[in-house]
């Protein structure tokens, strides 16, 4: 097995917590709070920015050109894409105004943000992977299981179920693998420990949703 098929396999019991996470079923019967799903919105958003960053950053980092320009690319759809499509959400939901970054949300691209900056091109790569990886598989399970008529979240689930996600995914996928077959059996296992904690994070980030967990004060 190559490196995402070994790692999926270790990241598998992670997954079947996020797909049975109240937020993401609420959301595919169509009956989820709509201040939850502000709140998400809302948090994503800002985390996209920073998420165009870390992309950009491996980019910039990389040793190939191919995947430097595939990873400049990505970081533009993040930032441009992704961020014009959160703009319809937050007329389509009536979300007026981004909220501060909250505690999941910050922790998340710190961490992301650190590996790019410190460790090595591959590491920071594979902690980028859940990101487009899990958020496949979770469009198209709910796609798969759900009907979407009057569902009033169905345009966010086709974007992560539809086909041009889907490319952005597999070339990730590729990418991961190939430097992975390259790099050394340490790195490799850095790989795998840096892509788990971004798969744990992507939990975290909808359970957050879902509890709308924010910032103490005191």
């Amino acid at each position: 097995m190559n490196w995402s098929e070994t790692t999926w396999q270790k990241a598998q019991p992670i997954y079947d917590k996020i797909i049975d996470l109240p937020f993401l079923k609420a959301l595919a019967e169509g009956n989820l709070d709509l201040e939850k799903f502000q709140f998400y919105i809302q948090q994503d958003a800002i985390y996209l920015e920073h998420f165009g960053r870390v992309l950009a950053t491996i980019g910039a980092k990389s040793t190939s050109i191919d995947d430097a320009l595939s990873y400049i690319r990505f970081g533009e759809d993040a930032i441009i894409v992704e961020r014009a499509l959160h703009e319809s959400f937050f007329l389509e939901y009536a979300i007026v105004e981004k909220e501060k970054i909250q505690p999941i949300c910050h922790h998340y691209v710190h961490y992301l943000k650190s590996v790019a900056g410190f460790d090595a091109v591959e590491i920071a790569t594979a902690a980028t992977l859940p990101c487009f990886w899990i958020y496949m598989k979770v469009g198209q399970h709910i796609l798969k299981h759900s009907k979407l008529n009057n569902n009033p979240y169905s345009k966010w689930i086709l974007t992560y179920a539809g086909e041009d996600f889907e490319k952005n995914v597999n070339e990730a996928l590729r990418i991961c693998d190939s430097i992975a077959a390259k790099t050394t059996a340490d790195i490799r296992d850095k790989m795998t420990d840096a892509f788990l904690m971004a798969s744990h994070f992507e939990h975290e980030f909808w359970r957050a949703a879902e509890e709308k967990i924010t910032w103490k004060r005191y």
